[in-house]
């Protein structure tokens, strides 16, 4: 357990000091993402980006288990 919490920690320390490079990928913004604009209302439902995140999730998972 405690190394699984400091793993998670060291990575969301690598996030936060790659962020000013991380924002600048198009997630969020990709073909197949769902935005409706209306006035005064904004829906947005990023399914495509989260399948690609799920995925590369999945994989990274995958690898650490063997």
């Amino acid at each position: 357990m405690q190394r699984t919490l400091l793993i998670i920690g060291i990575l969301l320390i690598l996030v936060a000091l790659a962020w000013p490079w991380l924002k600048h990928l198009p997630l969020g913004r990709l073909p197949g993402d769902i935005v409706i604009e209306r006035p005064g209302y904004t829906f947005f439902f990023p399914i495509t980006t989260m399948i690609l995140v799920s995925l590369i999730l999945s994989l990274i998972a995958m690898f650490f288990r063997r």
